[in-house]
Parts: C-alpha cells; structure tokens; sequence
C-alpha cells in the first residue's frame, strides 16, 4: 500500500491521487456546461421564457407525469408577528398573540413556503378546511421564486 492509498468505509483499497483525478474531470466536464450527463447539449432557459402556455405548466407534457407523485407541504397561514425570546417565555395557557392580519382577511396557502393562493376557512363534515378564493397564476409564482 503507498502513501497515496486508504481504506474506505467498505475495507476497500482506495487510491486517493486516482480520485482527485475523477473529481478533476468531473469538474471540468461541469464548468463546460454545454453538455448533460448523457453527453447531450443542454441549453439554459431564463425565467421570463417561462409563460403560461408552457406545456411545462399546463400539463400538456408527458414528462410532467414523472414528478406528479412526489409529496409536497401545503400550509395555511392565518398571520405572523415577530416578538422577542422574553415576551415568547413569559406566554402560557390564554396568551393571546396579536397577528399582523385584520380578522376576516383571507388566508395565505403556502405550498413548501410559496405563496399559491388565498382562502378563507370552511368547516366539512366536522373538519376545517380551505376555500381557495384567489390562485396565484404559474407565471407569477415562478416570478416569486426569485
């Protein structure tokens, strides 16, 4: 074993300046940008390209299909405040917080932390739920992202 060589996790025999050489090509081969893992060309596509008849964004896409499954945290928020750590140790049983919305307003639908839509509060067989009254359009939630 030469100075160059470790052990791995998995007891195998890792050669390291042979490793510094993969991840120098691997960053080569990623500043050159023109070219995708599979050797194909890749083209950079600006935000504003985006519009709302982009089959991306209307479902008109097979390729869409493929990330429809993947799960997503959708929140409803009816405000926020910000306060100092002292005022949030003194808070217990009937505390009440103010918000910064007036009573009455909509609420926000937030899907991981982006603003979609807005609703108000609906009761279903018991349970709360939301009645979305304003959706924010793809284009403009896009626009948002920056």
């Amino acid at each position: 074993m030469s100075d160059e060589d470790v052990i791995d996790d998995n007891g195998e025999d890792v050669n390291q300046d042979a490793m510094a050489d993969e991840w120098a090509a691997a960053m080569a081969e990623a500043e050159g940008g023109d070219a995708g893992a599979d050797g194909a060309d890749v083209s950079q596509v600006e935000l504003e390209e985006l519009q709302d008849e982009s089959p991306v964004l209307t479902g008109d896409n097979p390729d869409l299909d493929v990330i429809l499954d993947i799960p997503v945290t959708i929140a409803m928020e009816v405000g926020s405040t910000s306060i100092t750590i002292r005022n949030l140790l003194q808070l217990n049983q009937g505390s009440v917080i103010e918000l910064d919305r007036l009573a009455g307003e909509p609420l926000d639908v937030l899907v991981n932390g982006t603003l979609i839509a807005h609703g108000e509060v609906v009761v279903v067989n018991e349970k709360f739920g939301i009645r979305m009254t304003d959706v924010i359009s793809p284009a403009e939630r896009i626009k948002r992202l920056r």
